[in-house]
């Protein structure tokens, strides 16, 4: 599994050029208007992880797979989206289906391309974007709880449960906080998760900023930056008319691309590690002369789960997990060097993966 990233934000704030830069496609309409995108528009990404380059050598693997990241483009919301401005609610439900929600802001003055409130203002943006989608939640929440409220008086446990769990996210709603910030114990945490609330996802703030501030960002995305920081939340800071570029040349000319701007890497990089820390995930490979691939698992998943993410059969019939250390099969070239340097483990059912292990299940059928 990799993990659904829903790209939300205003119009015009470059969410589809976005979209377009990391899926490598032109399935998402860049356009200077609002509504330009007017279905969700779903892309997927191989996750870039160096590791497995390396592994694919030392195995000499006739094929590398990498784990895969969804990308889910939405409509851009505009303020009274909850109550069916714009386009609506149809767009809010779309996000119910994701992981986590970029909110992608507009970091950038560029007098050729409008706002469609008239200003350069990404906190207010995203104020305006979380508000539709804490009324949305509210209006939800505010509709089911009488029926489980009048349920739970007459003994339906679940209901209860629902209820119990409603009357902690109801208040934040109402004072304009999203439901992310309610404090539920872990045996509400499932109850929590199933009444499928827009603002409990999740947020990796995405500032989208101009080509000269793409390494260092600007006065714009340093106030973003401070939000995310005093919220928790994960941030990056991107150009998306630079990914755009990128996503255009050959694999050879991108470093020397990157290095004229003072990058490293792409953005699509830093976007993954924001959502794969923000979302507790990890890597591990299996490595063979057919492929070296990447899996990925929730942190603190048992070696029974990781199996399972490959074959449900295999975590069924799971025995042990040969398992060696990523820094220790490249530093002993590979699974037979790593024997030899007693670097090889058998372990069972209650082993917690870790990120960058290389693994071998052994299964019943």
């Amino acid at each position: 599994m990799g993990f659904k990233c829903g790209i939300v934000g205003l119009p015009n704030v470059g969410k589809s050029t976005l979209f377009n830069a990391l899926t490598q496609t032109a399935a998402a309409q860049a356009a200077n208007y609002p509504f330009c995108t007017i279905e969700p528009n779903v892309g997927e990404v191989a996750v870039p992880d160096l590791r497995l380059d390396t592994l694919a050598k030392i195995g000499k693997s006739a094929q590398i797979i990498p784990t895969r990241l969804t990308f889910v483009d939405i409509a851009g919301l505009v303020r009274g989206a909850s109550k069916g401005e714009g386009l609506g609610n149809q767009f809010l439900s779309h996000i119910r289906e994701v992981d986590a929600v970029a909110y992608v802001l507009r970091c950038f003055d560029d007098g050729d391309v409008t706002h469609v409130e008239n200003r350069i203002d990404p906190l207010a943006d995203a104020e305006t974007v979380e508000t539709e989608l804490m009324l949305s939640d509210l209006e939800s929440l505010e509709k089911r709880a009488p029926a489980a409220e009048k349920k739970a008086k007459q003994g339906d446990k679940e209901a209860k449960a629902q209820f119990d769990v409603m009357s902690i996210v109801l208040p934040l709603l109402r004072e304009g906080k999203p439901a992310r910030l309610a404090k539920v114990n872990d045996e509400q945490r499932p109850v929590f998760e199933m009444l499928q609330l827009l603002t409990a996802k999740p947020i990796v703030y995405v500032a989208n900023v101009d080509e000269g501030s793409a390494a260092a960002g600007n006065a714009h995305s340093k106030r973003v930056e401070e939000r995310a920081k005093a919220e928790g939340a994960a941030f990056v800071v991107i150009s998306a008319k630079i990914e755009s570029e990128i996503a255009q040349l050959a694999s050879a000319e991108r470093d020397d691309f990157l290095a004229t701007l003072g990058l490293e890497e792409p953005g699509l990089n830093r976007l993954i590690r924001a959502g794969y820390s923000l979302l507790h995930l990890l890597t591990f490979f299996t490595v063979g002369p057919k492929e070296a691939r990447a899996w990925t698992v929730h942190t603190g998943a048992r070696a029974p789960q990781a199996a399972g993410a490959i074959h449900t059969d295999f975590e069924k019939g799971f025995i042990r997990a040969e398992t060696i250390a990523y820094v220790d099969y490249v530093a002993n070239n590979g699974e037979a060097g790593s024997k030899d340097a007693g670097k090889f483990r058998l372990e069972g059912k209650d082993y917690v993966v870790q990120d960058g292990d290389v693994m071998h299940f052994r299964f019943n059928t």
